[in-house]
Parts: structure tokens; sequence; C-alpha cells
């Protein structure tokens, strides 16, 4: 006979996932300022819930969802108050390692994908993220956003269509020519 799995508790999920859950809401476009706050919203959802009980999606996925309802709450909420646009978080995803152009190309490279996710619409940037940047499975994303999976694969191939053609405008436009140090002015 099959032992029924244990729920995973609030608190064992905020230790192993509350950096997915930042990381996630950033890449949805969350206010920085905003992301702490987020990150405690989902998981007092979390614990209303009881925590986790597993079944068909996974915890990230599970976690995903409630961080888009959250995010879409915060967004109306920010619409309301007046105030409009989100700043994207640039992740420091710069190595230790890196040299200062590695690091500038980097940096650069972000914020060039930060710019093309905001060209989506928030139904397309949440799929975009959570199977492109997050891994997760179509039929994953499909249960826990209560769409057929096709939804999910014409959302995709769009929002993928859109971040190409904004990555590469962004990286198309002139970029303005760096200042002169004082040693090449002084030689020219």
């Amino acid at each position: 006979m099959e032992q029924p799995e244990v729920p995973i508790s609030t608190e064992a999920l905020f230790q192993e996932h509350a950096y997915f859950v930042a990381r996630f809401l950033a890449r949805l476009g969350a206010d920085p300022q905003d992301i702490a706050d987020l990150v405690q919203e989902v998981f007092l959802v979390v614990h209303a819930h009881g925590g986790y009980r597993p079944g068909p999606a996974r915890p990230t996925t599970w976690l995903g969802t409630i961080a888009v309802r959250v995010a879409q709450g915060a967004r109306k909420a920010r619409r309301r108050g007046g105030v409009t646009g989100s700043e994207t978080v640039i992740a420091s995803a710069i190595s230790d390692d890196a040299t200062p152009l590695e690091a500038a190309v980097t940096v650069q490279d972000l914020r060039r994908l930060a710019a093309a996710l905001d060209v989506l619409d928030f139904a397309h940037r949440v799929v975009f993220v959570m199977y492109e940047l997050e891994g997760e499975p179509r039929e994953a994303i499909a249960q826990a956003l209560d769409i057929p999976v096709g939804t999910v694969d014409s959302r995709l191939h769009s929002a993928r269509r859109k971040v190409k053609e904004a990555f590469e405008r962004a990286e198309t436009k002139p970029h303005a020519p760096r200042p002169l140090s004082a040693l090449e002015r002084r030689a020219g």
C-alpha cells in the first residue's frame, strides 16, 4: 500500500525556495523595493494553504503560480495609486572571477534582456519567464495557470518572437560615444 506524500511546511518551502520566489518576482517586473514584501505575501498565502501538498505540480510551479497572482495584485494596486511602469531588477549574475570587460558585457546583456521582457504583456511574460528562465515544463505551467497547453505554446511562441525582436533592436541601437580621456584630449 502506497503512503500518501507528506505536505511540505511553509517554513521548509521558505528555506528552500524564497530565493526562487524573489528572483521570479523580479523577472516578472516587480519593483525592486517591493520584492521582499511580495515574497512575504506569497508565503502568507502558502501558510494559509497549510504548505505544499505534493501533486502534479512541482513546488516551484505552485509557488510561481501564487507569485503571479501576488504580482498581478501589486500591479493593480500600483495602477490605482497612480504609479506606472516598473523597474526590472538586474540580478547580480556576474561571476567573482569576471574581468571588468566581462562584467560590463554581462550587465549590458542583462539590461537588454530586461528591456526585452518589458515589451511583453503580463500573461506572455509569465509563460516566458516560467518556461525559458525558470525551466518549468509546459504541462506544469498550463496546469498551474489553468490554461490549455496549446495556449502556453502559443504565448511562448509569441513571447519568444517579441523578446528576440526587442533584444535585437537594443543590440543595433547606436551607443553614445564614450567621453575622451584626459590623455586623449591632450593628444588630440
